[in-house]
């Protein structure tokens, strides 16, 4: 394994590479990321890094790049894919695996369904080449972390409990958040709940799930079925163990290449039989490796999907516990961001609702809103250089 030691070294040699960064980046089409790549192969044969076996616990400490991702770009030799090297904090009577890469100001990013904290990957090392301290956990029920049996454990109550814990016990009194699918919808609630922990916000994909208007005749999944009938996926994932036995059926290989491959805008039906196994392997999106995928596949074939999916089951929970804080604003600054080809920007209304005046009238402080061309729903992985510097132009200003 590849550590970058000491802590802090590798960045200030990033950084001390800048002028020169700029020039290889516009003459070979790198991009900052690339370019960061190729430093991490220079600075290896200068002394910075070394192999260190023994395992990580007790603290944070920094991603490192896998020896096995190396590979040709332009001419030049990179490396790009950080190894998990993250450990597990006791945080709100469970444990949380966190990533981590960088010094500076704190990044907090949230990932969403069916991700982890490697979602974030390519904002983690941009991030932190630029003088961030990024910090990507995988949420209660996913990855490394803990999976408490309970479904009613998996409230946004309890996520945003989570993520302020971790937050105590690092000391860290602030972050810029950054979410996505899932991970948008826990971010609303912690700008909700706790907005003296976020600096800034920038939110993608999923725009108005805190801000639906209450119906005191019909919960949210109720709300769902309504509009798209019974096989909604939503709907199809509140009865216990069905969805999972067929996850297990089609296989999980099989169910993340479904996922991330879409890219069809409709709605996502689950027919009540489930979905069948395909006759042949679903190619990858050009923006996910095979090493990608076999990462994503062996965390979940470990930690399996009944987590992840308990927080669809919580939904009309969420909606129970937050009647207190109906007509609350989100009072911290917002950038969200959206693919156009992404199934939540053609939920019925919407579009209206974030272009018509009604999402700045709920997030008083939006600064933007970016709809990004023939992009779908995994933004973040699909347009990761342009993701990580929507985030760091924003959030550069605070």
């Amino acid at each position: 394994m590849v550590m970058v030691t000491p802590r802090g070294a590798f960045l200030e040699v990033c950084l001390a590479w800048t002028e020169l960064g700029a020039v290889v980046c516009a003459t070979r089409g790198l991009t900052s990321d690339g370019f960061l790549a190729v430093v991490i192969t220079l600075v290896r044969s200068a002394g910075f890094v070394h192999t260190d076996p023994r395992p990580k616990t007790g603290v944070l400490h920094d991603l490192c790049v896998s020896s096995r991702a190396v590979q040709s770009h332009g001419g030049l030799l990179c490396e790009t894919r950080p190894d998990p090297i993250g450990v597990t904090e006791e945080v709100n009577g469970i444990s949380i695996h966190v990533a981590e890469k960088g010094e500076g100001p704190v990044v907090l990013l949230v990932h969403g369904f069916p991700e982890l904290w490697y979602s974030w990957r390519h904002q983690i090392l941009g991030l932190a080449a630029r003088g961030y301290r990024a910090l990507a956990p995988d949420l209660r029920g996913y990855g490394d972390s803990s999976a408490p049996p309970s479904v009613a454990s998996y409230s946004v109550f309890h996520i945003v409990g989570d993520l302020v814990a971790l937050l105590d016990a690092l000391a860290i009194p602030q972050v810029f958040l950054v979410g996505h699918d899932w991970g948008a919808i826990v971010a609303w609630y912690m700008c909700l709940f706790r907005p003296d922990r976020v600096k800034a916000l920038v939110n993608l994909s999923v725009a108005m799930v805190p801000f639906i208007p209450r119906n005191p005749a019909g919960k949210l999944v109720e709300y769902f079925r309504s509009v798209y009938g019974d096989d909604y996926y939503v709907c199809r994932f509140q009865e216990p163990g069905a969805v999972e036995a067929n996850f297990d059926r089609l296989g999980t290989e099989s169910f993340l290449r479904m996922v991330f491959a879409s890219r069809n805008p409709g709605p996502l039906l689950m027919p009540k039989e489930g979905f069948v196994p395909f006759e042949r392997q679903i190619p990858l999106p050009d923006w996910l490796s095979e090493e990608d995928i076999s990462y994503f596949t062996s965390k979940f074939d470990k930690s399996g999907f009944t987590g992840p999916v308990n927080y669809y089951r919580c939904l009309d929970l969420n909606w129970e516990l937050g009647a207190p804080w109906c007509g609350v604003k989100i009072k911290v600054p917002v950038k969200f961001i959206v693919g156009d080809l992404d199934l939540t920007y053609h939920y019925p209304g919407i579009q209206d609702y974030l272009h018509g005046g009604g999402f700045k009238e709920d997030v008083p402080m939006l600064e933007e809103v970016v709809v990004m061309d023939g992009v779908a729903h995994f933004i973040n992985q699909e347009k990761a250089h342009e993701i990580t510097d929507h985030i760091y132009d924003f959030i550069r200003k605070f």
